[in-house]
């Protein structure tokens, strides 16, 4: 029996599955393997732990690999291909591809078709390929500048709210779920360490908070969550109009990836109501799609073997 690898590397976890030519036999979670995030030492220490545990999980080695499709954020990018292949070549003999995760999201949600991805995990994207092949992206600049949506957009989001709230509402913001929700994370005690925490550097860890904005569920956590969800739509939206015009496709396939689609109702719901006003023609996926089916795939079709 010959044995596929798809890895989905992300800025929070890092996703493993095995596969035979038609099954999906195992999978197994670690740690980061975003090396932009998490440095290369624990990129390294996520991949072999997954990779390790997902071929342990099917009872075979990771010599029995035969084609292996890793997609991450930026990972396309050559210099950060190289780290990564070369990470994996050190327990992996099989080919080693190295994709974006906007490809490896295309391909688990459409395969070969045409379609819209909007990713909102650590960060965001929104990505699309037409009738013709033709790919259009919106949004994913990274955390400083952009990433609108995304869990650390949230996390800090939720923070600068709790604060803007204190300032209009003094002491009173103290008792809101919000504002202990955070405080309990982040192990503080006052707004004031709060904001020390959150201008401290290196800057801490935003995409952290997620759960507890998600949990927290007073009306400050869920105007946070509703403005992520209009914000990616945003993103949808101009890869939709861009590359859809209104003559080439009567709808157009729309797919939720990553954690904060998973996790927060509140945004998948904002994210469809403004994407179904702006976008009438859409038609959304129900189910957040998960990128490691895409990266199994192309695995897959890299060994000549087409689904």
């Amino acid at each position: 029996m010959l044995y596929y690898l798809g890895i989905d590397g992300g800025g929070s976890k890092t996703t493993c599955a095995v596969g035979d030519e038609t099954r999906l036999l195992a999978t197994a979670t670690a740690g980061p393997s975003n090396i932009v995030r998490c440095g290369e030492e624990q990129a390294r220490q996520s991949l072999s732990q997954a990779v390790r545990q997902a071929c342990a999980a099917c009872a075979i080695t990771p010599d029995q690999v035969v084609s292996t499709c890793i997609g991450g954020a930026g990972a396309a990018r050559p210099e950060l291909a190289a780290i990564v292949r070369s990470i994996l070549a050190e327990i992996l003999s099989s080919p080693i591809d190295v994709v974006g995760d906007m490809e490896t999201s295309l391909e688990a949600a459409f395969g070969d078709g045409p379609g819209v991805i909007v990713i909102a995990g650590t960060g965001s994207i929104a990505f699309g390929r037409d009738n013709a092949g033709k790919t259009l992206r919106a949004g994913g600049w990274g955390f400083e500048i952009g990433d609108e949506g995304s869990a650390h957009w949230i996390g800090r989001s939720a923070i600068s709210a709790v604060l803007r709230a204190s300032d209009l509402h003094g002491d009173r913001v103290l008792s809101s779920a919000l504002a202990q929700s955070l405080f309990k994370a982040w192990g503080v005690r006052s707004l004031l360490d709060l904001a020390r925490a959150a201008n401290s550097i290196p800057p801490p860890d935003f995409a952290a908070l997620l759960p507890a904005v998600v949990n927290s569920g007073d009306d400050l956590a869920r105007e946070v969550l509703a403005h992520a969800g209009r914000e990616l739509s945003q993103l949808a939206t101009v890869v939709i109009q861009r590359l859809f015009p209104e003559d080439l496709l009567e709808c157009v396939p729309v797919a939720m990836i990553g954690g904060v689609f998973r996790h927060a109702a509140g945004v998948r719901d904002a994210f469809y109501n403004e994407l179904k006003i702006s976008a009438p023609r859409v038609q959304v996926l129900p189910n957040v799609v998960d990128p490691v089916d895409g990266a199994l795939r192309m695995a897959r079709k890299a060994a000549g073997i087409r689904s």
